[in-house]
């Protein structure tokens, strides 16, 4: 599947920095994007941006945390506009905060309720109607974090694993039936949300880069899109590695909480 072949992508999460730049990409003469976000202010500026491009564009202002109305407008969308390309991309951050104070449940309860939840119920909403046709492509947005878990974000690298995982038993288990499943694991890429996470931030890439980077990955249909290179070996490294070794670098280098 290249990017020249879709006629409808679902980007989710469309106003954070990699939906914004992946929407930007996409948005062309042809092409139906379906943004899904919280935002209304920024969403109908992105919309408004993709279409100056040539896109078509239907916005969809909506909490996905809220799985009824989740279902309900994927329901809607099986029937009208049943995507080719489907980007789970929604997700929060979280972190250990200062002076040690750790993650409270609110906090935690609402990143896996987005960052879990709501990407899951996506997936089992949408996957009837694909495996019906016989096509599609859905592309979950893990992150390099899922390799190893960091001291100081716990619950966003345990969120981030578990999309990694579900994405790979999905893909082994879809592939015969034409529907390619692919888990996109970046490093930091400059967003807000990478400013407030505390840490050191090797390697930092814009948003527009990553974008580039997904999109020629998910066309190629990599099982796996991570990047950037030094980053995704460290980090793959630190999981091979022997547990106690690993924690040890992690404080060497400022990453332990």
């Amino acid at each position: 599947m290249t990017p020249q072949l879709l006629h409808t992508v679902l980007i989710t999460g469309a106003t954070g920095a990699i939906g914004q730049a992946l929407a930007l990409y996409y948005a062309k003469p042809g092409v139906h994007l379906l943004l899904q976000g919280r935002n209304t202010e920024g969403l109908t500026a992105l919309a408004e941006n993709c279409k100056g491009r040539g896109a078509t564009v239907t916005m969809q202002i909506l909490d996905l945390r809220d799985i009824p109305r989740l279902q309900q407008w994927v329901s809607q969308l099986t029937e009208s506009n049943l995507p080719d390309l489907i980007i789970a991309n929604a997700g929060i951050n979280i972190n250990q905060g200062s002076q040690r104070r750790g993650e409270t449940w609110q906090e935690i309860e609402a990143l896996l309720d987005l960052n879990i939840k709501s990407t899951f119920a996506l997936v089992n909403a949408l996957l009837p109607a694909l495996r019906q046709r016989g096509s599609g492509q859905i592309a979950l947005i893990s992150s390099l974090a899922a390799y190893y878990g960091l001291p100081i974000t716990p619950s966003y690298c345990a969120s981030k694993a578990a999309l990694k995982a579900y994405g790979e038993a999905m893909r082994s288990w879809l592939a015969r039936e034409g529907i390619h499943i692919n888990v996109v694991m970046p490093g930091y890429i400059q967003s807000d949300m990478c400013d407030a996470m505390p840490g050191p931030k090797p390697f930092l890439i814009s948003p527009e880069l990553a974008a580039q980077r997904i999109a020629k990955g998910l066309a190629k249909n990599q099982a796996r899109i991570s990047f950037p290179f030094p980053l995704n070996f460290g980090t793959w490294c630190l999981a091979v590695l022997p547990p106690d070794f690993s924690s040890r670098l992690l404080r060497l280098i400022n990453y332990g909480g």
